[in-house]
């Protein structure tokens, strides 16, 4: 039961599902132990995660453990359809294709939800609003969940908040082993990946306004200041505005960096950050990105309807010529740079990431009953999941660190000196 592009490319998919399990330490020794335990046994996993190759292998590892597996993608743009089709050669249910409609991605979303699963793995929490908003009939199947982005914890906080989320949801994106690591490592990296392979220009020497400084826009003007650009940070945060003065970036607002900009990175995770009074400030050439899930950010409906002309100014870009002459540039649409462009987060990235999610889903499966008699329904990772995690990654990485003993332990569990 699939709904696939192209079945006959799975021959490809594999090979890169092959390359990315290569360099996936975490999910090779926890697939290890989730064959023999078996800790999903009887279980349906619906999972709605960017669908490319190291999405894939996380696929299957929770089948390892026993669950009945019900895919999809969670962007239009970012479904690899090779990869798909391994994963249907392989055995697993996928619902997704690349460059899907808004038709074909609601109906491929729907196909997950209409399995009854137990268990729920978003990013950027389509299936959780779908499940509440037009199956509430199933949510009495549902165990909890893991969400895997800032974007869908914001939409789930505010369900929480509004006593509208009627299972528990795993916050997996505010795990230490997951935003400091895959937000500023990870985005930094594949922002620029996807923007440069993309664009094929040099960024030494550019003006890069970067809008939001959270992990992730801290790792994009990181990256984007190892490559040699001039960086300006906007924010409507204060403190974050500090943090990027005294990381040694300009602050100004959107309508002012618009003037200078060169390429432009938004991350914010809210909508309407570049707008049509920065779409005419900016210079003939300016090149928009967005790294946010939604692509809402970069206002692109709004500025296809203030343009007098638009096309094709490159593969996967898109020129619109303004009435003052000026040509502004859009990347994918305006969707995710670094999957719409690229092919996402590094595999060592990812292996962190979806280690944790992994063995949050086996904690929800142990642990529901219990928080389920909670009174919220945004739960935390365990810091035992998050240190777990990290252990394991240092062994792989042949890294030692220091053990408290006990008269460490007990000093700095105690208030009175010595």
């Amino acid at each position: 039961m699939s709904e696939i592009r192209n079945p006959e490319l799975w021959e490809s998919g594999e090979t890169k599902i092959s390359w990315v399990k290569a360099n996936m330490p975490l999910l090779r020794g926890i697939e290890e132990e989730f064959s023999k335990t078996k800790p999903f046994a009887g279980l349906k996993i619906a999972l709605s995660v960017h669908l490319e190759a190291k999405t894939a292998y996380l696929c299957r590892v929770l089948a390892a453990g026993g669950a009945e597996m019900y895919i999809t993608g969670s962007n239009p743009l970012s479904t690899q359809d090779d990869v798909a089709a391994a994963l249907v050669h392989g055995g697993l249910n996928v619902f997704a294709w690349y460059d899907a409609t808004a038709e074909d991605y609601h109906r491929h979303t729907c196909a997950v939800i209409e399995a009854a699963p137990n268990i729920i793995i978003d990013d950027g929490g389509d299936l959780v609003n779908l499940i509440h908003n037009e199956y509430p009939h199933l949510i009495d199947n549902v165990i909890g969940g893991c969400e895997e982005t800032t974007t869908g914890i914001i939409r789930l906080i505010a369900m929480d908040k509004a006593k509208e989320l009627k299972f528990p949801m795993m916050l997996v994106n505010d795990a230490d082993c997951k935003h400091l690591f895959d937000n500023r490592y990870g985005t930094g990296q594949s922002v620029w990946d996807g923007i440069n392979r993309t664009t094929n220009l040099i960024v030494a020497g550019k003006n890069v306004v970067v809008a939001g400084y959270g992990w992730c826009g801290k790792g994009v003007a990181m990256r984007a200041k190892g490559l040699g650009a001039s960086v300006i940070v906007t924010e409507v945060n204060p403190i974050r505005a500090m943090e990027a003065v005294m990381d040694g970036f300009k602050v100004m607002p959107m309508v002012e960096a618009a003037k200078i900009g060169d390429f432009f990175v938004t991350v914010t995770g809210c909508c309407d950050v570049i707008g049509e009074d920065s779409f005419m400030n900016m210079k003939d050439g300016a090149i928009l990105s967005n790294a946010g899930h939604f692509d809402v950010e970069v206002n692109v409906a709004r500025l296809a309807e203030i343009a007098v002309e638009s096309g094709v100014a490159r593969n996967n870009i898109t020129y619109y010529k303004l009435s003052n002459g000026k040509k502004i540039n859009v990347i994918a649409q305006g969707r995710l740079v670094n999957l719409a462009a690229g092919d996402g987060h590094p595999a060592e990235i990812m292996d962190m990431s979806f280690a944790i999610q992994a063995l949050s889903a086996k904690y929800l499966t142990e642990n529901h009953k219990a928080i389920k008699n909670g009174d919220r329904m945004t739960v935390n990772v365990p810091a035992e999941v998050d240190k777990e995690v990290a252990r394991r990654i240092l062994g792989y990485w042949n890294v030692q660190i220091d053990t408290l003993t006990e008269k460490q332990e007990k000093y700095l569990g105690s208030w009175e000196a010595d």
